[in-house]
């Protein structure tokens, strides 16, 4: 709920301020503003690992409309730095409903703000590209200061903090393959599509060696999604040309998809605002069939980047035609951008689980 009508500010690194309500937990936060575009799963947002270090902004003006559960989360966390929207629902409706939208945030110690002009600093974004930002529930005396400190944020280590310190075990009756689930932030639904399709998972640090893999000896490996900036992860990427070289078959999604792309040689860019919601057009461009698709990211493969020898790019966006997906001839492997195991979101592109399962099976996908 709102904090008893407290006002909120909104600081952006270029000087423009937005005055609204608290939501949350009262406070200070900095953060890279970004912006997403789907109309439901405002709780999958919440606790996706991958908005380590943002402050997210909804573009659907009312959120919060059916609450929030125990149940619809993809981590046992927030990562966000901060929340944005222009209306928060106080009166959920729905069976599901275990607290408001504005209690979780207060639980979960996110700062955030309401009652701004959302489609106003989504047109920011879109023109001036991501930037930083901050909420605070303090009055602003010092703007420069406010700014300096604004403007010396960066996102570090994002991997290496949400990622599992331990592995662990998750087991299923009548299974028929053992995954290793590389967690560079992963989301639940990843674990749970695995194991619907009956794989025995085990969940991995990011910094899994090869030799560890091998001596698990599994069907499949799974390269999950995560946060910051692909490149950042020079350890993980070295890992991963020598878990190439296991000709183990590899399903890569998101962050995934982008450091195997960087373990063969290719080149990560950062998008101007990147692509964020549960409604992204991407191309199959093997049946040349366009599917809705949920994303989270903010850099992307260079498609010519990709040796031709190695690779080949299988699906791309279609507004921006940037590469949504790998297909590899180098290993049994294929990769793709976008969010097939998305909760809440479109279902059309979770065949490639299906995919994912024939390619342990030896067949051709």
């Amino acid at each position: 709920m709102f904090n008893q009508l407290k006002k909120a500010y909104l600081l952006l690194a270029n000087g423009r301020m937005f005055e609204g309500k608290s939501i949350g937990s009262k406070g200070t936060t900095i953060g890279e503003i970004v912006f997403a575009t789907a109309m439901t799963g405002y709780q999958e947002t919440l606790t996706d690992p991958s908005y380590y270090g943002q402050i997210v902004t909804q573009t659907f003006p009312l959120i919060g409309n059916y609450g929030t559960n125990s149940i619809d989360v993809e981590s046992n966390n927030t990562y966000l730095n901060g929340y944005i929207v222009r209306e928060l629902c106080e009166l959920p409706s729905n069976f599901r409903c275990e607290n408001t939208l504005g209690e979780f945030l207060e639980k979960q110690n996110v700062v955030g703000i309401a009652d701004i002009d959302t489609r106003c600093l989504t047109r920011i974004i879109r023109e001036h590209g991501v930037m930083n930002g901050m909420i605070t529930t303090e009055e602003i005396k010092d703007i420069d200061k406010a700014l300096e400190q604004i403007n010396a944020f960066t996102i570090k280590d994002a991997v290496k903090t949400v990622s599992c310190k331990e592995k662990s075990y998750h087991k299923v009756e009548n299974a028929t393959k053992e995954v290793v689930l590389f967690d560079f932030g992963y989301k639940y639904n990843i674990l749970r599509k695995l194991n619907n399709l009956g794989c025995n998972v085990t969940v991995v640090p990011y910094n899994t060696t090869a030799e560890e893999v091998k001596a698990m000896n599994p069907d499949g490996i799974m390269l999950s999604n995560g946060p910051g900036d692909p490149a950042e992860n020079i350890e993980v990427i070295e890992n991963l040309k020598d878990i190439i070289k296991l000709q183990i078959p590899i399903f890569g999604i998101c962050l995934g998809h982008q450091l195997m792309a960087l373990a063969n040689n290719a080149k990560t860019h950062k998008l101007k605002y990147g692509h964020r919601g549960a409604n992204q057009p991407v191309i199959d461009l093997k049946v040349d069939r366009t599917y809705v698709t949920s994303q989270n990211h903010g850099y992307a493969v260079e498609s010519d980047s990709i040796d031709s020898t190695v690779g080949t790019v299988s699906h791309i966006n279609a507004n921006d035609k940037t590469c949504e997906g790998v297909s590899y001839f180098n290993t049994k492997a294929f990769t793709v951008q976008f969010h097939p195991e998305a909760c809440g979101g479109p279902l059309d592109t979770s065949y490639l689980f299906d995919r994912f399962i024939n390619l342990m099976d030896g067949k051709e996908v």
